[in-house]
């Protein structure tokens, strides 16, 4: 067997472990973050009479399509919304009665806040989720 290769898998293992273990840290830090806030957002989404819609740009976006997915597998009238695609026609999917879900990491996507006005005409409650509360 190649030494280099004895090596590298030693590098390997114990990677995924400090990986593993960075997660555990952090799946442990979330209890505290459950606040009136996520109680709220939880609330919307159970009383929504409509349909709720995911949205956000990039890596966020990506993030967003498979929340939409796993919502709409698990029953709950669900999907997402391109915001770039949202100021070109499909900002009419979102109806009175749904809620938007809108991700954004530094909380001041351009796409995002270009089209906020418009969804805020309608009777739509929109949950915020970002890496900058503040914004």
């Amino acid at each position: 067997m190649n030494p280099a290769t004895n090596h590298n898998r030693t590098d390997l293992k114990a990677l995924a472990r400090a990986v593993i273990e960075t997660e555990i840290c952090a799946l442990n830090a979330l209890p505290e973050r459950i606040d009136d806030q996520f109680v709220a957002a939880c609330e919307a989404i159970l009383a929504c009479r409509g349909r709720v819609i995911v949205m956000g740009m990039g890596k966020s976006g990506h993030i967003g399509s498979k929340i939409a997915a796993t919502l709409a597998s698990t029953g709950t009238p669900a999907f997402f919304v391109h915001p770039g695609e949202a100021s070109h026609g499909d900002l009419g999917m979102i109806l009175d009665g749904d809620v938007l879900i809108v991700l954004s990491n530094s909380g001041a996507t351009d796409e995002i806040l270009a089209i906020i006005p418009a969804i805020r005409r309608l009777q739509v409650v929109i949950i915020a989720m970002t890496g900058h509360p503040e914004s």
